[in-house]
């Protein structure tokens, strides 16, 4: 089995600052891609950012939030910034795993509460 952890949400102000972070663990040969997502009250699950060999971010993070790997800990971070009330969501990150057993599939964590607001 290949499990992922989040760190890091909580409550913050607007303007603020907050770093997540992503564990990978588990029967895993390799990780293409690790990224993270959001979803907030009542909207669909969103794509945050990725990272491969390249980066990908969403349209409305863009130059506020960093995207970052740590490839020999298996984990991934999301450094966000100037924070606004909007981005409110549980963030959970993504994987996209070679197992042991041969197989490729991506996998999800149980999510992180983030919480902007005065």
């Amino acid at each position: 089995q290949v499990q992922l952890a989040e760190s890091g949400g909580g409550l913050v102000h607007p303007g603020g600052s907050l770093r997540l972070a992503c564990v990978a663990s588990g029967n895993i040969v390799s990780i293409n891609v690790m990224g993270w997502y959001r979803q907030a009250p009542g909207k669909e699950r969103e794509l945050v950012a990725t990272m491969a060999s390249t980066t990908n971010y969403a349209d409305s993070v863009k130059g506020r939030f960093t995207i970052s790997r740590d490839n020999a800990k298996n984990m991934v971070y999301l450094q966000m910034n100037s924070l606004k009330s909007e981005d409110t969501a549980v963030y959970y990150c993504n994987a996209w795993v070679t197992t042991g057993w041969g197989t490729r599939r991506d996998f999800w964590g149980q999510g992180t509460q983030v919480t902007v607001s005065s």
